[in-house]
């Protein structure tokens, strides 16, 4: 799930797999029930989230000139939101979530290449809203992975 958060779009045909393979692994473990539902939420999360992403890409996208109002894009919010839950989520290794911190900086890093990008090249589309939700995904991922890492150490 880590290395398929370099490249969202391409990864996503890692981090599903992957996370459903935890999810597998959590289940056959005989884990408490809780901590199988959580993971198995994990992967629901991002199937629907990887779904709609791949499906907005097999029929051109949404916004710009394709008829489909950017808000379409909501429906990818859950892969995002599923797979940060994952890396910070319930007994992951520690290794996991300060694998996460390296992950979310680098989400604070895409907005600023693509800006950058964008200045030399100004024929390139760029959606603020896109660039501000994957700053945001990156903030959350730090913010969840730290406070995974704070837990285990006070507890």
């Amino acid at each position: 799930m880590l290395i398929g958060a370099i490249d969202p779009m391409e990864g996503s045909l890692v981090i599903l797999p992957g996370s459903g393979l935890v999810a597998l692994g959590t289940f056959l473990g005989q884990s408490e029930r809780r901590l199988i539902a959580y993971r198995v939420w994990v992967f629901v999360l991002i199937a629907i989230g990887v779904g709609a992403l791949w499906g907005f890409s097999m029929v051109g996208g949404f916004g710009g000139n394709t008829g489909r109002s950017m808000w379409w894009g909501v429906l990818i919010l859950p892969y995002l939101i599923g797979w940060s839950m994952g890396i910070w989520g319930p007994a992951t290794p520690r290794w996991v979530p300060v694998l996460g911190i390296v992950v979310g900086l680098w989400y604070l890093v895409i907005p600023v290449i693509i800006l950058m990008q964008s200045r030399s090249d100004p024929r390139r589309p760029v959606v603020p809203e896109a660039l501000i939700v994957i700053g945001i995904i990156g903030l959350l991922t730090i913010g969840g992975c730290i406070g995974r890492l704070r837990k285990r150490v006070s507890g």
